[in-house]
This record gives structure tokens, C-alpha cells and sequence, in this order.
């Protein structure tokens, strides 16, 4: 039976530090996922990522449970992405030499040219969209990032963002507009 993130952080507070690493495995993913969005530099989100589960760690006896661990979770990272963002001017441009979302690096080497051609091409819009969402501001970044790439609701941003589902909403739209333009703009500079 899988213990709930709850029952983790009953036994990791009662002693059982190591039932932390459950925690950790259980959220490390969605967290540098956010983190790498946000960011747009693999090494700077795997850092946002430990920060992140060393501050929870270390603020576990201040979580209240008012919230889900989660969204408490994620307000943490967010924290230190904007802390990254502000020390390093606020936008991080991420490098086109990419991997997928699933971490694997495009091999163009064995496709055909054909082939090659598509990926190429699914590479540099993939790049442009990247591009698009490193040059917005943190604010809208992140409720995109939730949106989009988490899959949060709106109510799950609101918890998280602690801001209403009116705000979480204007953000969206406001910044997806925002890519749109830049997006074209991009393309018209191809």
C-alpha cells in the first residue's frame, strides 16, 4: 500500500527521516519540470530542484496541512526560481543542443532525410516555443507552466500562487497572447 504524502510527513517528523526520500522521488520530477520551465537551464533547475527538497525538509514541523503538500511544494520551487531569476537578471535562455521531455537526446544520425527533415523541424519550434516562454515575465511563466506543462487546474494554481482564479486566469490568457505574438514574431524572422 502507498503511503499518502500526509502519512509520510506524520512518520518523517515522528523520526523516520528516510520515509523523506519517498517524498522526494515521488515529487522530484514534477518539480524540475516546473523548475526547468521556468528557468530554461538544465542546471539550474536540477539546483532549484535540491534547494527545494532541502528547504522542505527543513521546514517539514511548518507545514501546517492548510494546503496539499503539493501546492506547498510547488510555492517552495517557485520561491526559489524567482530568487534565481532576480540574482540572474530574469531570463535564462536555454540552450538549443536539447532532449526531449523525456529526457532523451534527438538522434538524427539513423533517420532518414526525410525524417531528419520533420525532427529538425518539430526541434526548431519546439526551440521557438521555449524562446517564446523564457521571454515572459516570471508571473505569467509560471501560471503557464502549471497550466500547460503540469496540468494543474485553476484552482490548484490559485492554492499554490495564493492568488484568485480570476488573476490565475488573466495571467494565462494575457501570457499565452504574449507567446502568440512572440511566436510569429519568431517566425517572421525565420
Amino acid at each position: 500500500m502507498e503511503l499518502s504524502d500526509d502519512q509520510i510527513i506524520e512518520r518523517t517528523l515522528a523520526g523516520e527521516t528516510d520515509t523523506f526520500s519517498l517524498l522526494v522521488r515521488r515529487w522530484e520530477r514534477p518539480i524540475y519540470g516546473l523548475s526547468l520551465r521556468m528557468l530554461g537551464r538544465e542546471e539550474d533547475a536540477r539546483d532549484v530542484c535540491q534547494e527545494t527538497f532541502i528547504a522542505a525538509f527543513r521546514n517539514l514541523r511548518k507545514f501546517r496541512g492548510d494546503a496539499k503538500f503539493s501546492s506547498w511544494l510547488y510555492r517552495i520551487a517557485l520561491n526559489a526560481c524567482h530568487s534565481r531569476l532576480r540574482k540572474h537578471g530574469g531570463v535564462s535562455e536555454q540552450s538549443l543542443d536539447q532532449e526531449d521531455d523525456d529526457g532523451r537526446k534527438f538522434e538524427l544520425a539513423d533517420a532518414s532525410a526525410e525524417a531528419a527533415s520533420e525532427q529538425m523541424q518539430r526541434d526548431q519550434r519546439a526551440s521557438m516555443v521555449r524562446k517564446a516562454l523564457q521571454a515572459l515575465p516570471p508571473e505569467m511563466r509560471q501560471v503557464i507552466v502549471m497550466k500547460e506543462y503540469e496540468e494543474m487546474t485553476f484552482a490548484e494554481i490559485s492554492d499554490v500562487l495564493q492568488i484568485p482564479v480570476s488573476t490565475v486566469k488573466s495571467r494565462l490568457y494575457t501570457g499565452l497572447q504574449q507567446m502568440r505574438a512572440r511566436l510569429e514574431s519568431l517566425r517572421g524572422a525565420l
